[in-house]
């Protein structure tokens, strides 16, 4: 007598955790003679805010480049949505970076020939919108975080942290999955530096993006819901996942 063939199982129970957006493991990474990560892993939650924490040379960068897509590793895995990151083609990186992946620098990298309106719509210019439509939504993502009356101006026009508040805009205007932010407060005081990570986090969340950002100020780290400490190459997760 045939026997009824057993349902398959789902690949997650109810109940289940969700699985990571973002997981790298074992990653090791050398630039010449020097290893700047050995063994490091960080995973990233849908709509998590994570902060990356250590010392000057202690990897933390190099992981976060590596997680981009910017640097590929020597050695481990990395997986965004299922996505083999260590060995997706140049092509395919670039495309995640252009539509998925958002990046917040210390000092903004805002071009300084093009307007504040200008910076912000170009990544959805490239990523073929129409110039109207695109300063459209730039110059709405000017106003959510109150520099829409530098639109027109010049970033050698900005204070330090209108800038940056400028290159929060366009780190979220495509309304990546990921931001990855290296040290976006280093450039800045320290009254400037919170409300901009206040900004990040704030529109962010509401967004829905994850981020991961790279800090060794215990202030910035404040506003993530982990933390993950990056020592000689190698990292430890500091707080569970709430």
């Amino acid at each position: 007598m045939n026997r009824p063939a057993s349902p398959a199982l789902p690949d997650r129970l109810p109940g289940d955790p969700a699985p990571p957006l973002l997981a790298g493991s074992g990653l090791r990474k050398s630039f010449g003679l020097t290893r700047a990560l050995e063994d490091a892993s960080l995973s990233l939650y849908p709509g998590e805010v994570v902060a990356v924490m250590g010392p000057s040379g202690s990897g933390k960068s190099t992981l976060l480049h590596c997680l981009a897509g910017v640097v590929r590793p020597d050695a481990g895995t990395i997986e965004y949505g299922g996505q083999d990151l260590v060995t997706a083609s140049d092509p395919r990186l670039s495309a995640l970076r252009r539509s998925e992946f958002g990046f917040l620098f210390q000092f903004g990298q805002l071009v300084p020939e093009l307007s504040c309106l200008e910076n912000v719509a170009l990544p959805l210019r490239l990523g073929g919108w129409s110039r109207r439509r695109a300063e459209r939504s730039a110059a709405e993502w000017l106003d959510r975080l109150d520099v829409g009356g530098l639109a027109r101006k010049t970033p050698g026009e900005c204070s330090g942290g209108q800038g940056q508040r400028v290159a929060v805009a366009r780190a979220l205007i495509t309304g990546p999955r990921v931001v990855f932010a290296d040290e976006p407060t280093g450039a800045l005081d320290s009254l400037n530096g919170e409300r901009v990570i206040r900004m990040l986090t704030e529109a962010a969340r509401e967004t829905g993006a994850a981020v991961v950002v790279v800090t060794h100020e215990a202030r910035v780290a404040a506003y993530a819901d982990r933390e993950v400490v990056c020592r000689d190459g190698r990292t430890l997760d500091t707080g569970a996942r709430g």
